[in-house]
């Protein structure tokens, strides 16, 4: 039971510390999400007046004739969809991400990037860096090595043009 409390306030200080510096540094209305294992809820909230503007879940309707499941990546692609319409309609254009105590990942990110799809201005996209071979693996059987530059100018300097 003690480990369980732990984590459920980690949990909340994260939400926090996310949720505060997303209020702090910004003066866009709020997108945040609220995930549970058979649904997904967003919302996009003005925090200067204490509105919401715009929802939409997998509770909705209109979505829940479309979805087998609310749980999934998929629920949450129309989800982001829906959001954003309803935002767009509502003359929001820009806001700020508030993930809440979720990381960018799996169903979070998938509706955070239909949102922006469909036109809502969330910020850049998260770009994952791609990594480089370990220096330690083998290339292939039939993989030539590159040579450094070095090399390759004292290559050139060794060969000499036909005469």
């Amino acid at each position: 039971m003690k480990h369980e409390k732990t984590i459920n306030k980690q949990r909340q200080r994260r939400g926090f510390r996310v949720r505060n510096r997303v209020r702090r540094d910004s003066v866009r209305p709020r997108l945040t999400v609220f995930r549970s294992r058979k649904h997904m809820y967003a919302q996009v909230i003005d925090d200067l007046k204490g509105v919401t503007l715009a929802a939409a879940s997998t509770n909705d309707k209109e979505l829940r004739e479309k979805l087998a499941y609310g749980g999934n990546a998929q629920a949450a692609q129309l989800v982001g969809q829906a959001v954003a319409q309803r935002a767009l309609a509502a003359g929001v254009k820009q806001v700020a991400f508030d993930r809440r105590e979720y990381k960018y990942h799996g169903r979070v990110a998938v509706l955070a990037d239909a949102a922006r799809d469909a036109g809502l201005d969330l910020g850049p996209k998260k770009v994952v860096p791609v990594e480089e071979e370990p220096k330690g693996k083998k290339k292939a059987a039939g993989a030539k090595k590159e040579k450094s530059p070095a090399k390759k100018e004292k290559a050139a300097k060794k060969e000499k043009p036909a005469k």
